[in-house]
């Protein structure tokens, strides 16, 4: 099999173990689906019937009960092949392990430790359990005290795997489904995400003295359960078992901050675990990756999920470079000592060393370079991690780094805690001093600390490493869905970073792992409010509601500072006060997606993703451009007959005012042309729904292969605008 890898979010990678001989054991997960007049009683009965496929029963992982028919066991290939041919098999694959690769290097002040936090708590969502898959949480952190927090809702039937004191009326839960039994955090990366999402209103929060302030969770009302299924791996066979268990266990929202390779989604676990969570009534929010800026890098991409990207805030911990000509330039460090602001220090290129790629400062690159008591100047990248690359320059006995973007992360920078004094700046301020250094026999600089400053913009802009889309297994879709936060997040950490201080230990990080228990918490106050919607009306009123503009008003740019795309933004920046009330929403039945998996797939491939037999020659097959989803993705093949259009329907709903009428507005270049039919939505009544088309021709003259805009449905006193992204291709 090849061996392949790629970013989890922000720390861990896949890979896939390569073929092995015959009979050696593997983990398979195996999809199997009972005779329909063949009825389980109970769970056991189940996982009895699962035990018949095997030559052991001590060979069995996991079984799956609720988002997948079938179970991971140990098999070797001939014991494989013999139960593909037993009757009620479906089909196998290979488990995939991911491994954690260490971004987080505990050098002088622990581990990797991006970015700064803000605390923008919307509403309270009571009564709604948020189920963390990650690596496991530390329960004695104040963000998840019980403290006012209501009991769990009655359905609640999960369980506490630590000593019965460590879980409350906020950590309600917590199992792990790895090697290790404790779901105990020992990474940080679960404390974090699962404390962003629903963590408990905690004062003092700061690292290091930066991001100072009081931190919460998106929803500190809600309910934590963890499903630890990530420890030195995590596997598919896992992470679909606490899916499984989520479900079962009676949560509303899961939250996963991992991803893999793109995959057809019926040999994609994670796609089929979470449409069996959709189809139970489960919100399920996911990373979009950390592959940016490269078209086409997302993960997690199936229509059923929230697909996040991640953007910045306006908040700066500022590193300021002061060259010797005088010029300033603003970057970005965690660390920030009491270093004299008049002594001036040696500035030299790690590149003008003869040692190959010594401009990436990685391990041992400065051997031999004179960069004692010096400034130096590193580059961004090739596989090395941004805290090893200062951890090089401070073992050569370097005073200071100045850590320079490539061209593809443009003005996208991270605030570290670095293990010396640092700045990290764009790839624009990177060229000037290296322009400097080349312009005078004896370039200097200083690093000046500025702490936290607020107000920075532009601000949100696409940061480099959020993934992009157009999907690869469903291009009709458009992905990303929405952007939330997901640079410079502060939120609970395990560990203490850096010098022991008093008060509770928190850390900055970034990725999409960030931005995604953002959301997750979003969709939770809303399903608090409105315990009744289905999971794509909840990501109907996040998608529709957001915000495509940044904070002046101007289109939402990218890490070069140009506007970015859709396939960058989804629909824009969540917006959770407007999602909380977003007065029209394209809703989505579970059936629907599989009229839509029949336009993909055979009928066997979409009968494993349904967990049953499905005939896709009974079912009403749905096109991507059909699919009631909140945003239009549209293709005009070169043949289209110009009086001919193609046409897009959708269905809305009324959830707010009643009566309403609604109006709509087009923004779309002139190269097409668009026509909504009718010219309004009237709605007597709440809950009421109409339908609409949306015809679209080819219009001027385009060399783009692609023109994007929206379309605004705004009701008659403005009060609401419920907004589409429409993404139009030219093939």
């Amino acid at each position: 099999m090849e061996s392949f890898k790629l970013s989890l979010l922000p720390i861990l990678f896949l890979a896939v173990a390569a073929a092995v001989s015959g009979d050696e054991l593997r983990t398979f997960i195996v999809h199997v689906q009972p005779h329909k007049s063949h009825v389980f009683g109970t769970t056991d009965d189940r996982t009895a019937w699962y035990k018949t496929f095997l030559p052991e029963d001590e060979r069995l992982v996991h079984s799956y009960h609720h988002v997948a028919s079938g179970f991971a066991a140990r098999l070797t290939e001939q014991e494989l092949d013999a139960l593909s041919a037993m009757p009620g098999f479906v089909t196998a694959v290979p488990n995939q392990v991911y491994k954690l690769l260490t971004t987080h290097t505990p050098k002088f002040l622990g581990l990797e430790l991006p970015q700064s936090g803000r605390n923008y708590t919307s509403g309270f969502g009571e009564g709604v359990i948020i189920g963390v898959l990650d690596s496991g949480v530390y329960p004695f952190h104040p963000s998840f005290s019980g403290d006012g927090m209501p009991p769990p809702p009655a359905k609640w039937k999960g369980r506490c795997d630590f000593n019965a004191s460590a879980c409350n009326n906020k950590l309600i839960g917590a199992r792990s489904f790895e090697s290790d039994p404790s779901p105990l955090d020992k990474d940080g990366h679960g404390t974090h995400t699962s404390s962003t999402a629903a963590g408990a209103v905690v004062p003092g929060a700061q690292v290091l003295g930066q991001g100072a302030g009081t931190a919460s969770g998106m929803a500190p009302r809600a309910h934590v359960a963890m499903y630890k299924v990530c420890g030195e791996e995590c596997t598919s066979a896992d992470i679909l078992a606490g899916i499984d268990a989520a479900v079962g266990d009676g949560c509303d929202v899961i939250s996963m901050s991992l991803g893999g390779p793109t995959l057809p989604f019926y040999r994609d676990s994670i796609a089929i675990g979470t449409f069996g969570a959709v189809e139970k009534g489960v919100f399920v929010s996911l990373a979009a990756g950390n592959a940016g800026p490269e078209d086409s890098t997302l993960s997690n991409d199936a229509p059923w999920m929230l697909t996040v990207a991640a953007g910045t805030m306006d908040r700066l911990i500022s590193a300021q470079v002061r060259l010797g000509n005088g010029s300033t330039f603003d970057g970005e460090s965690v660390f920030q000592p009491n270093i004299s602001t008049t002594v001036t220090y040696p500035l030299v290129y790690a590149g003008a060393s003869s040692t190959p790629d010594a401009n990436f400062c990685g391990n041992g690159s400065l051997d031999g370079f004179d960069v004692k008591d010096k400034i130096v100047l590193c580059d961004r990248g090739n596989r090395v991690d941004r805290l090893d690359k200062g951890a090089e320059v401070k073992r050569a006995g370097g005073f200071g780094m100045i850590l320079a973007n490539q061209i593809a992360d443009g003005y996208s920078t991270i605030a570290d805690a670095h293990v010396l004094p640092a700045s990290h700046v764009s790839y624009v301020t990177g060229v000037a001093i290296k322009e400097y250094i080349n312009s005078t026999a004896n370039p200097v600089a200083q690093i000046i600390f500025k702490g936290t400053v607020l107000g920075t913009s532009p601000a949100p802009a696409i940061t480099s490493f959020s993934s992009r889309g157009p999907s690869i297994q469903n291009p009709g879709i458009l992905k990303p869905d929405i952007t939330g936060p997901g640079v410079s997040v502060l939120a609970a950490w395990p560990f203490q970073v850096g010098p022991p201080s008093p008060g509770p230990t928190f850390n900055f990080e970034s990725g999409t792992s960030m931005s995604t228990p953002h959301l997750s918490g979003i969709a939770a106050l809303i399903k608090s409010k409105y315990p009744d919607w289905s999971p794509a009306a909840i990501k109907s009123a996040i998608m529709t509601t957001a915000d495509p503009d940044d904070r002046s008003g101007k289109p939402i740019m990218n890490e070069q500072y140009v506007p970015a795309n859709l396939f960058a933004t989804g629909a824009g920046q969540v917006n959770p006060d407007k999602a909380l009330d977003p007065g029209l929403v394209y809703d989505i039945a579970p059936a629907e997606y599989i009229g839509f998996l029949c336009s993909l797939y055979t009928s066997q491939e979409v009968s494993v993703i349904a967990r049953r037999s499905i005939d896709c020659s009974t079912i009403t097959v749905i096109p991507d451009r059909i699919l009631n989803y909140p945003s239009i993705t549209v293709t005009l093949p070169s043949t289209t007959n110009p009086t001919a259009p193609v046409v897009v329907s959708r269905t809305v709903k009324n959830v707010g005012e009643a009566p309403a009428v609604y109006y709509p507005h087009v923004d779309l270049p002139g190269s097409v042309q668009v026509k909504v039919t009718p010219s309004s939505l009237q709605f007597a009544e709440a809950n009421q729904a109409q339908n609409f088309t949306v015809s679209v021709w080819r219009g001027q003259s385009t060399d783009v292969k692609i023109v994007e805009g929206s379309l605004r449905w705004v009701s008659e006193n403005d009060k609401y605008t419920v907004r589409s992204p429409v993404s139009i291709s030219f093939v």
